[in-house]
């Protein structure tokens, strides 16, 4: 024996709730739109400042050794970018061996990031310095990241690409740059 008495399926119940699902799929594509088109960029945890607009050194010409230096090298390497103020002395000193500290500290990754000291090296600083390749910024690209305090140094982090990512100020904590490190080089 048949119900009679069944309620019938309301019409347009089952397009309510095809809408609603839909809706769920389309919301987050449409907040991901509208965050774009608001130029807004997450802020991660990060110890470095990130460079905004994003800048390619690609195409800056760095001598080395007489050579230009090769952003994109022939394995995925980023570079630390060392940018001394001027009368680069005990307290910058201090620092480069703490940035060479930090590579140090990646053990078997270590390889894959260099260290880039641009500008006239440091007397007295020949330990620290062995482990960086020094060269000059004859463009003046990172001319805006350089310190500018007597005895210190800022750093910049350029990815493998030759996007640089992150700048480092004078002044920063080395440690937060060896943990900013070992996030980026796995």
């Amino acid at each position: 024996m048949t119900d009679s008495h069944a309620h019938p399926s309301r019409p347009g119940r089952g397009r309510t709730k095809l809408v609603l699902i839909m809706l769920v799929f389309l919301a987050p594509i449409v907040a991901a739109g509208l965050l774009t088109l608001s130029d807004w960029q997450p802020e991660g945890k990060g110890n470095g400042r990130p460079i905004v607009p994003q800048r390619s050194m690609a195409d800056v010409r760095i001598d080395v050794d007489g050579r230009p230096w090769a952003w994109r090298d022939s394995e995925p390497r980023l570079t630390l970018v060392a940018l001394p103020g001027p009368g680069c002395a005990a307290r910058c000193v201090a620092t480069l061996g703490l940035m060479r500290n930090a590579r140090i500290v990646l053990n078997r990754n270590a390889d894959r990031l260099r260290l880039l000291y641009l500008g006239e090296p440091p007397r007295d600083a020949a330990g620290v310095m062995d482990d960086y390749a020094r060269g000059d910024d004859t463009t003046g690209a990172f001319a805006s990241f350089r310190a500018t305090e007597p005895d210190s140094v800022a750093a910049v982090l350029v990815e493998s690409n030759g996007t640089a990512l992150a700048w480092y100020p004078a002044g920063f904590d080395p440690n937060g740059l060896r943990k900013d490190l070992q996030k980026v080089i796995r």
